[in-house]
């Protein structure tokens, strides 16, 4: 295994397939720096990787078994304080302290909670109800709430442009405790944080891999991050 292997972690939960295609295509293209793409079955893998993308979706309680069960936590724990780390959708939720859905605690690794959008019978801009799950294409705002970067974004952001748009299915969001944590914004009945951020860790709720070219470029950015 070479030393730029990046492990997508299977814990049997999460879209990996969607998710190990979309970190190849771009590794391939990635300059020739030889990035090696394993969809990663064992916490050796994972503790062997350079780097670590974290993927989920389903219910948080099955998640958070599941990641237990499969004898993965610990590599992941160990990958979130040594190594870039990027959580995606529930991925991202699962990084917090606790969730709201079945009460369920999480990794603890950015403090905050998981809450359930609020927002039955408000009306949206087009004159339609807001619809929980929010599924589909929004808006993503770039933020640095933390003054930490010098041109006012997380490395990871790239070149991606301010306010694209990305492909979202979710009904609970993240409330980092921290404003600092939170490097993206949407807006869906309410402001909520879509993307955060913590020393080698990065995570969005939004997924990239189903978000053609700007979701490809997030991917391709976290590959040369180094944090």
């Amino acid at each position: 295994m070479t030393n730029k292997t990046v492990a997508v972690v299977d814990y049997g939960m999460g879209n990996l397939r969607s998710v190990t295609q979309a970190v190849h295509a771009v590794a391939s293209d990635a300059g020739g720096t030889g990035f090696e793409v394993i969809w990663a079955k064992t916490p050796q893998e994972v503790m062997a990787a350079e780097r670590v993308v974290l993927p989920g979706q389903g219910g948080m309680r099955d998640c958070m078994r599941e990641l237990h069960d499969s004898g993965m936590l610990s590599a992941v724990l160990h990958a979130a304080k040594h190594k870039p780390l990027m959580g995606v959708c529930v991925g991202m939720q699962m990084l917090l302290d606790h969730s709201e859905e079945l009460n369920t605690p999480c990794l603890g690794l950015i403090h905050g909670e998981v809450v359930k959008f609020d927002i039955a019978g408000q009306i949206a801009p087009d004159g339609s109800r807001y619809k929980v799950p929010q599924m589909g294409w929004n808006q993503v705002s770039i933020t640095d709430h933390s003054g930490q970067y010098a041109n006012q974004r997380h490395p990871v952001w790239g070149d991606v442009p301010d306010n694209s748009y990305f492909y979202f299915v979710h009904s609970y969001y993240a409330k980092p405790s921290e404003n600092s944590h939170s490097v993206g914004e949407t807006d869906y009945g309410k402001r909520f944080t879509s993307a955060i951020a913590r020393d080698n860790i990065f995570a969005t709720q939004f997924h990239p891999e189903k978000s053609a070219t700007q979701g490809l470029a997030l991917y391709r950015n976290f590959l040369h991050w180094n944090p």
